[in-house]
């Protein structure tokens, strides 16, 4: 197996390496305990530092890692793990073949274990599309969309583009930024994915492991979609009491509070859910809400657990999905991963729509 596979395990030829090498996963994560602590490793970190740690020093191992550690995200299940996951292994990617184009640049050998900016546009069908220019490159306007859709910054935008015979003009960072777009894509739309139960088996101690991880995990995310027929029962309950103008206890507060703000509402769209309350105070609600989210205080709240929900009485029509989240904001996010995005309705992009639905 070379050392270029370990180094880039997403690659085509990565994944014939392991065919052809007939590597049993079953038997691998039976009986090779290093692999299977790395592959764990790459997932910790992934969720934990936004990285995948440290290669191993043997390529095997590193290489083989990569699969495994697909089947414990898969084995997780979470639509937040699988993003964070992949996201990682793109910025690993990503610091990887930066330093093998400076490496290829500068007349370096890279033939076993690194790669060249046209290897990775073959990689990804890009070679026709990509061009390279005087001052830079140009990109088929049909492959930059798709690849720029997951880049936040206004500048990645079409209309802030100066779009020319059907091709974007872009920087050689800007090149690179879209590749690793395309290996997050790659790891991504792979997920998760069914493991056969022998293996399941055989990985269940890891797989919990980072269930717990997660759990414990602030799980704010750039969620920025409110649909509350797809809130977890807790929070559609406390956002039906707030919508009859019923007091809510602190802790209920906080609660629905946090988990709002968590989803993207604004605190001006928060205050005005409150206004119904007939104690309503629009400084006070304000300022707490401000508070938990970060704009008056040095932490950005999240919404409780679910054990901590249970704990005060807020956990309420409980249904299926309960049953296998440890968390308000997972559960919201699997309803989010399983409903068609087109299906999406944001309740305030209607302007006769209510938070609750009515």
């Amino acid at each position: 197996m070379e050392r270029l596979h370990a180094r880039y395990p997403f690659l085509e030829a990565a994944r014939e390496s392991v065919a052809t090498e007939a590597v049993d996963l079953a038997t691998i994560v039976e009986q090779d305990g290093a692999v299977v602590e790395r592959a764990t490793q790459r997932v910790r970190s992934a969720l934990e530092d936004g990285e995948i740690g440290d290669p191993h020093r043997d390529p095997r191992t590193e290489l083989l890692s990569y699969p495994v550690a697909r089947v414990l995200v898969s084995l997780v299940d979470e639509g937040i793990l699988i993003r964070k996951y992949a996201r990682a292994e793109a910025e690993a990617a990503h610091e990887r073949f930066t330093a093998d184009f400076e490496d290829t640049v500068e007349l370096k050998s890279v033939s076993s274990t690194g790669l060249d900016v046209e290897d990775l546009l073959r990689e990804f069908d890009l070679e026709d599309a990509v061009r390279s220019t005087a001052d830079g490159y140009r990109i088929g306007v049909g492959s930059y969309l798709p690849l720029a859709a997951g880049l936040r910054d206004d500048r990645w935008r079409l209309v802030n583009r100066a779009l020319s015979g059907g091709e974007v003009p872009i920087e050689e960072d800007e090149l690179h930024a879209l590749l690793r777009e395309a290996i997050r894509e790659r790891i991504e739309e792979g997920l998760p994915f069914e493991v056969p139960d022998a293996i399941a088996t055989s990985l269940e101690a890891e797989a919990a492991e980072i269930r717990e991880v997660l759990a414990e995990l602030d799980l704010t995310r750039e969620i920025d979609t409110v649909v509350p027929d797809l809130f977890p029962p807790c929070m559609k309950a406390l956002l039906d009491d707030i919508q009859k103008g019923e007091h809510l206890p602190h802790h209920s507060r906080f609660a629905i509070t946090a988990f709002l703000t968590s989803i993207g509402m604004s605190t001006d769209e928060i205050v005005e859910l409150y206004r119904v309350n007939s104690s309503f105070g629009e400084e006070m609600t304000r300022y707490q809400t401000d508070h938990i989210g970060g704009e008056t205080s040095p932490t950005e709240y999240s919404p409780p657990s679910c054990a901590t929900m249970q704990s005060y009485g807020d956990c309420v029509n409980k249904d299926d999905l309960c049953e296998r989240i440890p968390h308000p904001m997972a559960y919201y996010e699997k309803r989010l991963d399983q409903t068609d995005e087109d299906a999406l309705e944001d309740w305030r992009e209607g302007a006769e729509e209510s938070p609750a639905g009515d």
